[in-house]
């Protein structure tokens, strides 16, 4: 009987097992090194994450005021239109030193359609509509205008709306404050424990809004002004004026912090 001779490829089988057996061992090792965290590579092992604020009121010198006025008609006389009515606001505008700039139509009320106003006249029994809006930069001139308004034509004299002529310096200022802020609150918690607040990694700083832009007239009397007076404690003539009611804006920062 003729019998092969196979031992040529044993030493084959065997450089083979170890190969496999070395690859098995290679991504056992390299799985539990990924699930394992590394703290050696982490440049920041001790960190402390802290928050700051800043705060500040100021007095509007922007305030938006819509102004409704519209078409009456006494018993005797002729209707006071829509375009005399218009023509006497502006005027009384500028004599309150009111600029053209600082006016603009927000919208015709009752009859929307602009073009159905201007071709209306036909119906003498409809009276038109028309809302303003008006930029002041102080209740003193607030207070101008009204007394130049037609008690008859206005109907509606309301602040919609107040803000700050140099609102995006304190909001740069308020930032800024609010992160030396966090500094200050890490040094000394830090300081407690015996350790000393290293540099900044990271500073979060939350989306920008303004809780406080638009007017709140929930509490005004009459839904006109909301006026915030002096402390009693201070003398006031008797011609010392009111300061509008401030605005308040508030920024929070958080900043994480190394350890030394």
């Amino acid at each position: 009987m003729y019998l092969r001779n196979y031992g040529y490829l044993f030493p084959k089988i065997f450089f083979m097992k170890r190969i496999i057996l070395v690859l098995i061992i290679a991504c056992s090792i390299k799985t539990t090194t990924a699930q394992q965290p590394t703290f050696a590579n982490n440049p920041y092992p001790k960190t402390i994450s802290v928050s700051g604020s800043a705060e500040m009121e100021v007095i509007p010198d922007e305030i938006f005021v819509n102004i409704v006025l519209t078409e009456y008609i006494k018993k005797g006389e002729p209707k006071k239109d829509i375009e005399t009515i218009k023509s006497e606001f502006l005027a009384s505008c500028k004599a309150a030193g009111i600029p053209d700039s600082l006016v603009s139509i927000v919208a015709y009320s009752g009859n929307s359609d602009y073009y159905f106003i201007r071709k209306k006249k036909k119906a003498v029994d409809l009276l038109a509509n028309i809302t303003y809006q008006v930029k002041f930069k102080s209740s003193k001139l607030m207070d101008d205008l009204v007394e130049k308004l037609d008690d008859n034509t206005t109907q509606s004299f309301q602040i919609v709306n107040v803000s700050h002529s140099r609102i995006m310096e304190f909001r740069r200022q308020l930032k800024i404050k609010a992160v030396q802020a966090a500094k200050e609150k890490g040094t000394y918690l830090t300081e407690a424990v015996g350790e000393k607040l290293g540099e900044a990694i990271t500073i979060y700083e939350p989306s920008e809004w303004q809780p406080y832009s638009r007017y709140d007239n929930s509490n005004v009397s009459n839904s006109l002004f909301n006026i915030q007076t002096r402390d009693e404690s201070e003398e006031k003539s008797p011609d010392q004026a009111v300061d509008f009611k401030k605005i308040k804006l508030r920024f929070e920062v958080s900043v994480v912090f190394a350890l030394k």
